[in-house]
């Protein structure tokens, strides 16, 4: 078989023709399908891409606001449980407060009842010793008693202050009166003057006292000088009794 180069040059400008036409016509559309395909998946994946980003992007702003939700709800849980605990130990100091107040009323209440009672007792044993005072006094009195009472008036009389005695004496010089003697029974002979001479020299009186006799005061004696008044005597002695007994 013999080779025609006609026939090759032809073969050969067809493939040419063909190659041109393949390339114009088919091949080029085919690249730009390609081409934009190609753009399209990478716009998509762009996209994709982006998308990605976003949803990671939210997904730390979620996680953050998380996190941040979390921290308020200790927070306020903290707060919370502070005024809770501020609350409980406010109400606790009033609640102790409200029963020291009570406790103390109660205890001022109490104080008052055991006074009350125990003045009540006083008042009762008072009255009960001045009653008993008084008929063992009443019984017991006598002129023997009477004697030892003006013995302890003598006694007494000795130890009256120089500025008492000055007294009594400048009241006798400036207006001289009677020196009035009572008694609850006569006083015997001896006793007198021995009265008699204690009071003129005690008060500087140049009369004589006037003696006389009174049942009320029991036993005992009663002195009267001018304004000043000196006494031992049962009667007087069972009224300061029952005065302190009534301030009792």
């Amino acid at each position: 078989m013999e080779l025609s180069w006609s026939t090759f040059i032809l073969e050969i400008i067809n493939f040419l023709v063909l190659v041109w036409v393949l390339k114009h016509f088919f091949y080029r559309p085919v690249l730009d399908v390609i081409t934009r395909r190609r753009r399209e998946v990478e716009k998509t994946m762009t996209d994709a891409k982006a998308l990605e980003e976003q949803a990671e992007q939210l997904k730390q702003q979620y996680e953050g606001r998380v996190a941040e939700w979390k921290e308020e709800r200790q927070q306020a849980r903290d707060a919370l449980s502070r005024e809770l605990e501020t609350e409980r130990t406010r109400r606790l100091k009033v609640l102790q407060q409200e029963l020291e107040q009570t406790r103390a009323r109660a205890q001022a209440t109490e104080e008052s009842r055991l006074a009350v009672a125990t003045r009540a007792i006083e008042a009762s044993a008072l009255e009960q010793g001045a009653r008993f005072a008084t008929r063992i006094l009443e019984q017991a009195a006598g002129p023997e008693l009477e004697s030892r009472l003006i013995d302890l008036f003598l006694d007494q009389l000795s130890q009256l202050p120089d500025e008492k005695l000055e007294g009594l004496r400048r009241q006798q010089a400036s207006e001289p009166t009677r020196i009035s003697v009572i008694t609850a029974y006569p006083v015997p002979e001896q006793l007198r003057t021995s009265l008699t001479q204690s009071l003129m020299a005690v008060s500087g009186a140049d009369q004589p006292p006037d003696f006389e006799t009174n049942p009320d005061l029991i036993a005992g004696i009663e002195v009267t000088l001018g304004a000043w008044k000196l006494a031992a005597n049962v009667r007087d002695e069972l009224k300061g009794f029952r005065g302190f007994e009534h301030h009792v």
